[in-house]
């Protein structure tokens, strides 16, 4: 039997209990899940009327089990930890401190290049399988993906700034005209007819962005949970401004995990002829979503190359914000971000 880190809950007026050290999914008197809390990593409802029993909530939050809520869009629109998670002070502190000195332009700086770079590794990736079939389109991608990686060297420039504030405008610009150059070589990838638009974010009512926005919000999660338990604030980032409700540093971190854990995922299942389905509201359908679910937690637990091993993306993105809680402190000489190796 294998072991369950990632309970799903979509079944519409599904029940969740705690009964033996496991947490029980049912719906009537029907019991659709039995997963042992040991294993248990967090719990991800996306189903509409489902409810917990005060118990279930209870065992989650003493085993140290996020449950997240999520939307139609696949955000999670709420989430419970348990209260001493959230509790530290320390890294907390020295967050806010390193946004106030070099150490804000240091962080902002390795996130956006190490997305950069990722961009244009899976540019190459997508590539490298077209160079016999399709030539023109195998040397057009690499060509943007040498585009992509341009905007590196000013980047580089900033890190001489003496806070972010102060370099915050010209990062996004570099970063904004590398996903231009991204976007225009996946649009030329993604098979989906002559009508997809590009790239467009939320609000989007087409199926590729559709996944893409669904996939983003599933990987939100993860980022601010990896966050939280490094004792971090989500509120705090770098490269996105503060502003009332909006989770700066997981957006922030999610960047360079976007090519890797969704991108690459949804362009996979269209290549392979997946229907990306929609409802009249231009919705995904429930059978998209639970495909889509399945196939980024999947990619979540494939090991990619770091720091000389081979580590699950899951745990890759934890080490992530333990690294910056530590470079904030004083502990880490240097952040790096991730930077896939395909």
């Amino acid at each position: 039997m294998s072991i369950i880190t990632h309970l799903i809950v979509e079944e519409r007026g599904a029940f969740i209990s705690k009964y033996q050290g496991r947490l029980h999914v049912k719906k009537g008197k029907e019991v659709l899940q039995r997963v042992p809390l040991m294993h248990l990593e967090q719990v991800i409802v996306c189903g509409r009327a489902v409810s917990f029993s005060t118990d279930a909530v209870e065992a989650c939050a003493e085993a140290g089990i996020p449950i997240h809520f999520v939307g139609f869009n696949g955000r999670p629109y709420a989430s419970l930890y348990a209260a001493g998670l959230t509790g530290t002070v320390q890294t907390r502190r020295a967050q806010m401190l390193a946004y106030q000195d070099r150490r804000g332009v240091l962080l902002a700086v390795a996130i956006a290049s190490a997305k950069i770079e990722n961009q244009a590794a899976l540019l190459r990736y997508m590539a490298k399988y077209r160079k016999e079939t399709e030539p023109a389109l195998f040397e057009e991608l690499r060509r943007l993906a040498l585009e992509v990686e341009d905007h590196l060297t000013g980047l580089d420039k900033l890190t001489e700034m003496v806070c972010v504030d102060a370099c915050r405008s010209d990062l996004l610009g570099l970063e904004g005209r590398a996903a231009q150059k991204y976007w225009q070589g996946v649009k030329q990838v993604v098979q989906v007819g002559p009508e997809w638009p590009g790239r467009k974010g939320r609000g989007a009512k087409d199926p590729v962005n559709s996944a893409l926005n669904y996939g983003y919000g599933l990987l939100y999660g993860q980022i601010e949970r990896a966050i939280v338990l490094a004792g971090l604030d989500p509120y705090a980032g770098f490269i996105h401004a503060d502003r009332p409700g909006k989770p700066s540093l997981v957006l922030d971190l999610i960047e360079p995990f976007r090519q890797p854990v969704v991108d690459r995922t949804v362009f996979a299942l269209l290549n392979k002829g997946t229907a990306l389905e929609q409802d009249e509201q231009g919705r995904l359908v429930e059978a998209t979503r639970q495909t889509l679910i399945a196939k980024i937690f999947e990619r979540l637990e494939k090991p990619e190359k770091y720091n000389g091993q081979k580590v699950p993306l899951r745990l890759i993105i934890q080490n992530q914000a333990r690294h910056l809680a530590t470079f904030v402190r004083g502990d880490r000489a240097s952040y790096e971000g991730f930077k896939v190796k395909w």
